[in-house]
């Protein structure tokens, strides 16, 4: 599942090559990925608008056009976006699910093996309700340890599904999240309102510190933690991988992370 490291290099691949760009002819191959929007409207919308901006909120891709709306592509599992130069071969236009022609030529299209993901349009006042519903992002200066300490303020439940709620705090998911709470020392089945200060001062660092190396990597990022089983990287004891926490696979040191 892309993170906020992985969608943040597919905008970064993007933005350089799409701002000031204007789109001229649009096709929707599948609808299902659709949400908040028609087809029709979609594509009148997106033909002739002028891609002034690509940036990313939380997991998905967002492309500001000169109307106002906002193109939110959230990837999911099996999607990509990817600038063309050339014509789709058949095996790359079985999946085209969204086709964007540029008008000097190059397609941006949105790739899709199992439909996964989602499209969303909105104006200005949906993209206002849209990301207001969205924690703050922690990868900018704004979010200091006591921002991330009073988002996270008022709640009972375990510390990794806390973190993972993209109201409280935007792109963290579940492989940066285990990350994080290694790094940390931290229990992620600890109640987060029984975290200390330090443990919020040292989990802030941790989930910043993560997200900015695996953005610099491109997305990519050392995965230790599926490694249920095996010997942990710091202390040797053997680390344990439960479900019990939000249903997702939660690896973690019973050593390290007390």
């Amino acid at each position: 599942m892309p993170e906020l490291p992985e969608v943040e290099t597919i905008v970064r691949d993007l933005a350089p090559r799409l701002e000031g760009f204007t789109i001229a002819r649009v096709r929707l191959a599948k609808t299902d990925v659709l949400r908040r929007v028609s087809k029709p409207r979609l594509l009148r919308t997106l033909r002739g608008n002028t891609i002034e901006e690509v940036i990313r909120r939380a997991k998905h891709a967002v492309f500001r056009l000169s109307s106002g709306h906002r193109l939110i592509v959230q990837p999911r599992m099996t999607g990509s976006l990817v600038v063309y130069d050339r014509a789709l071969t058949r095996d790359e236009a079985k999946y085209a699910v969204l086709t964007c022609t540029i008008d000097d030529g190059r397609q941006l299209v949105y790739r899709d093996v199992r439909r996964l993901g989602t499209v969303w349009l909105v104006d200005e006042r949906g993209w206002d309700a849209y990301t207001s519903r969205i924690g703050p992002e922690p990868l900018e200066d704004t979010f200091t340890p006591f921002v991330f300490a009073d988002r996270l303020k008022g709640t009972r439940a375990a510390i990794k599904k806390a973190i993972m709620d993209q109201r409280r705090v935007a792109g963290v998911g579940n492989i940066y999240a285990n990350e994080a709470l290694f790094e940390a020392g931290v229990d992620p089945s600890k109640p987060t309102d029984k975290l200390s200060l330090d443990e919020f001062a040292r989990l802030h660092a941790a989930v910043t510190g993560v997200l900015e190396r695996a953005v610099q990597s491109s997305g990519t990022t050392v995965r230790d933690y599926g490694r249920g089983g095996e010997p942990c990287v710091t202390c040797g004891k053997k680390l344990v991988t439960t479900h019990t926490i939000d249903l997702r696979a939660t690896t973690f040191c019973p050593r390290c992370q007390r």
